[in-house]
């Protein structure tokens, strides 16, 4: 799972939540500091996304350790797992190396081969796809 610190939020990626899918929330001051460290799971049991036509929310059923009902999707940080990043690489994934330290994702943008490095796999990742999505800009 990607660091709240490379979250992709401020990169413009969309997030449409699934079941697995992990997150943190993003609130007001007013909302306990200890909420927001909290990482969650959408679950049909337990977290669901509710689609309307002006906004995607969150649906907290039957959760009892604070009083928010539910939160817009936009109040949440999405946390995506090294699968999810590598999905989104699509087709400028070229490899995936063990370093003695660290790990190394390798990807291919515009013919040109970037390799970027870092202690844990979803945040290499992470740091390609910035990249990617610096790129299509």
């Amino acid at each position: 799972m990607i660091s709240r610190e490379l979250a992709l939020r401020n990169a413009g990626l969309s997030w449409h939540p699934e079941s697995g899918d992990r997150f943190q929330l993003d609130l007001p001051e007013s909302v306990e500091a200890e909420v927001e460290a909290d990482v969650f799971t959408v679950s049909e049991m337990t977290i669901e996304p509710q689609r309307f036509p002006t906004d995607t929310v969150l649906g907290f059923n039957g959760t009892t350790e604070w009083a928010l009902d539910s939160v817009s999707i936009g109040d949440a940080v999405w946390l995506p797992r090294e699968d999810q990043l590598r999905e989104l690489l699509r087709s400028t994934f070229r490899a995936l190396r063990r370093l003695d330290d660290s790990f190394e994702v390798e990807i291919e943008l515009g013919g040109e081969r970037r390799r970027f490095e870092h202690p844990d796999v979803s945040e290499a990742y992470g740091l390609a796809l910035l990249e990617l999505i610096g790129r299509s800009r």
